[in-house]
């Protein structure tokens, strides 16, 4: 099976290059071949130029260039409208997430068994960098306010690591520009009939604080909450 990676990216010089790099190299049993998609979206640091220079250098690399900064969630659908593969990961272009953790996060689906995937950051013995309280507190209370709405048992509903069988994800439409696109990106999978497979595996996590670029705040938690009533009660 082949993999499309969506890296959505906004000012992130320091990392996007190695995250790329990382991509590209880790080896995941039962991955045929693999694409990264890179959306700059608008970035105003070097980030444009760094990019660019990685889709010269290796054809598996394509770069999509938002010409202003429309948010997370546009940046994904603009990804996702683009993606070749069987499957279809997203990956934050920060250093986060670890993309050696590609073949835990794959399995279940090149195995058959999942449609979804999710990477829980609250259900391992993998390493996690101790940050936020209120963060926790805050993803503990929307993911379990979208739980009691979409019926599922997730534990991490705001992860950055989620993988979908490109077929599932396109039946998608996405309408949120910014951060609000995690919840109603559950919602809407809860809502396709049949219901997919959703799993979630272990990952680690290495959190940034926001002197180290760290982008979401109070505000995103209360458009979370939002977004999970809009696209569970109104659809």
């Amino acid at each position: 099976m082949d993999l499309s990676i969506i890296i959505p990216v906004f000012n992130e010089e320091k990392t996007v290059a190695t995250v790329a790099a990382a991509a590209l190299k880790v080896d995941v049993p039962g991955v045929d071949d693999r694409e990264i998609v890179i959306v700059n979206d608008g970035s105003t640091d070097g980030t444009a130029g760094i990019v660019d220079r990685l889709a010269r250098e290796e054809p598996r690399i394509i770069v999509i260039t938002q010409p202003k900064n429309r948010g997370k969630g546009a940046a994904l659908s603009r990804g996702f409208a683009e993606a070749k593969g069987d499957i279809v990961l997203i990956q934050d272009a920060d250093l986060e997430y670890n993309p050696e953790e590609y073949p835990v996060l794959l399995e279940p689906i090149l195995q058959g068994r999942a449609d979804v995937v999710y990477g829980s950051r609250f259900i391992t013995g993998r390493s996690h960098r101790v940050l936020y309280f209120w963060h926790s507190v805050g993803n503990t209370m929307l993911t379990f306010a979208s739980n009691m709405l979409t019926d599922l048992n997730l534990t991490d509903i705001e992860t950055g690591y989620k993988v979908f069988r490109r077929d599932i994800i396109a039946r998608i439409c996405i309408r949120e520009r910014g951060f609000g696109v995690e919840p109603e990106i559950t919602a809407k999978i809860a809502r396709l009939r049949p219901r997919p497979r959703i799993y979630e595996v272990g990952i680690s996590y290495s959190g940034r604080t926001y002197e180290e670029g760290k982008k979401i705040g109070w505000k995103d938690a209360v458009r979370a909450l939002w977004c999970i009533v809009r696209y569970n009660v109104m659809g």
